[in-house]
């Protein structure tokens, strides 16, 4: 290569990059779509906008939280596939969706790996088994009772947030796992579920932390069991399956932020950076932790990493307990 042909070469790919530094440098230059793929007063909203709010006030950009439910979660994270790759709109993807939902729904509209740039990792939270606190016989106080049942004849009834959802997907797994006779009970969303559990309607519940949390603290649930290989915060004197003998189910319901596909790296790392540092302030850590949730952070690469790892694994489970839902 002769030095003119050299510095042609360098001279193309100094502009081919200028135009996404100079992009990165100017954005944003307009308000920043957040779509929540659920209903106002849930976990997922409530995390999307603590970091919207707290990323407008420290970046003085305008970040607009919209709640777009519909098609257990999945309409939003569609439309956020398909809209412009340039910055300008991006989505809380959460472990139902983007991890379950192609699987688990021929027609969702979107790819997990292929339809997204991953953001940021924004936070964890793991799943909680509940009884009733209601004192009696038969009831269900501990880890040992639950899984004593659930080798019997009759079984355990849980209660689910729906078809699909990450607490029908793990029971699949823990009965699997643990040899257990598990049935379960799908409702419209955790507060139906939880209110039969409460009324002893059905034996137990798999939900979020953040979902059980008000209900355990004030004493109408009884947390037996947390699904991550270490307690939580949130819970401390409850214990987790691997203490009781069951192994290999560490499991957390996570949050994170997500781009279009082909939406400039420049951009994706300018989001990531302002988000770590939101994720990092004592006020946003202490709203996050209080909800029963940890904030994460890292970096694209690594939120890439694990999503994709997730999306695996849980494509395995499906696969193996032979679940298909229709939309």
């Amino acid at each position: 290569m002769n030095i003119r042909h050299f510095l042609q070469v360098i001279t193309l790919a100094m502009t081919s990059v200028l135009p996404l530094t100079v992009l990165a440098q100017d954005y944003p230059s307009k308000p920043i779509k957040l779509l929540i793929p659920f209903t106002p007063g849930g976990g997922t909203d409530f995390v999307s906008r603590v970091v919207a709010n707290a990323l407008s006030e420290s970046t003085k950009w305008q970040v607009v939280p919209e709640n777009r439910p519909g098609a257990a979660g999945n309409l939003a994270i569609a439309q956020a596939a398909l809209a412009a790759p340039d910055g300008y709109t991006i989505v809380m993807g959460q472990s139902d969706n983007m991890a379950l939902g192609p699987h688990l729904y021929s027609n969702v509209g979107y790819d997990t790996v292929k339809s997204f740039a991953p953001i940021v990792h924004v936070t964890e939270a793991p799943l909680a088994i509940v009884s009733s606190n209601a004192p009696g016989p038969g009831s269900l106080a501990t880890l040992s009772d639950v899984l004593a049942k659930g080798k019997t004849a009759v079984g355990l009834n849980w209660a689910t947030a729906g078809n699909g959802s990450m607490g029908h997907l793990f029971g699949e797994r823990l009965r699997m796992t643990a040899g257990l006779k598990l049935v379960q009970v799908p409702y419209k969303g955790a507060a139906p579920a939880l209110t039969e559990v409460i009324a002893g309607q059905v034996d137990v519940a798999i939900m979020s932390v953040p979902s059980v949390l008000p209900l355990a603290k004030g004493g109408k649930l009884k947390p037996v069991a947390v699904t991550t290989g270490k307690r939580s915060a949130m819970l401390p004197d409850t214990p987790t399956l691997a203490e009781a003998g069951v192994k290999g189910l560490d499991t957390a319901i996570w949050l994170g932020l997500f781009a279009p596909a082909g939406t400039p790296p420049a951009i994706v790392a300018r989001l990531n950076a302002e988000i770590n540092k939101v994720l990092q302030q004592p006020e946003v850590r202490e709203k996050i932790m209080a909800g029963g949730a940890t904030p994460v952070g890292g970096t694209p690469d690594d939120f890439a990493a694990f999503v994709r790892k997730d999306f695996t694994q849980w494509g395995e489970v499906v696969k193996a307990a032979d679940i298909k839902l229709s939309q």
